[in-house]
C-alpha cells in the first residue's frame, strides 16, 4: 500500500484529542499582539490579561489575533497577567465551544 494517497501537499486526516482546560487554566481569545512575545487576551472570566508566550512556544507556534488560547494566570497579579500554555486550532475551538468549555 502506498503512503500519502490523496492530493499532493495534503496530510491525511487524523484523530487527536483536544486538550481541555484543567484546574487554574482559563480559555481566552487573543485581542491584540503587542510584540516581544506579549498578547492581550480576553479571558472566559471576563477579564483582559496581558499574556506572555514562554520561550519554548515562541518559535514553534505562531499566534494571531482571534486565536483561541489557554492561559494560566500568575500566582500574583492573577487578574492582570498570565502565561500562554496552548493554542487551539479552529476545529478544536469549535469542538470546545460545542462541549461548553468556552463561554466567549
Amino acid at each position: 500500500m502506498r503512503k500519502g494517497r490523496g492530493k499532493p501537499g495534503q496530510t491525511p486526516q487524523e484523530m487527536r484529542r483536544v486538550r481541555s482546560p484543567r484546574k487554574g487554566e482559563i480559555a481566552g481569545v487573543v485581542e491584540q499582539i503587542l510584540g516581544h512575545g506579549k498578547l492581550k487576551v480576553r479571558c472566559d472570566d471576563g477579564k483582559i490579561r496581558l499574556a506572555r508566550i514562554p520561550g519554548k512556544m515562541k518559535k514553534r507556534i505562531w499566534i494571531r489575533e482571534g486565536d483561541v488560547v489557554l492561559v494560566k494566570p500568575w500566582e500574583f497579579q492573577s487578574d492582570e497577567k498570565a502565561d500562554v500554555i496552548w493554542r487551539y486550532t479552529r476545529t478544536e475551538a469549535n469542538w470546545l465551544e460545542r462541549r461548553g468549555y468556552l463561554n466567549l
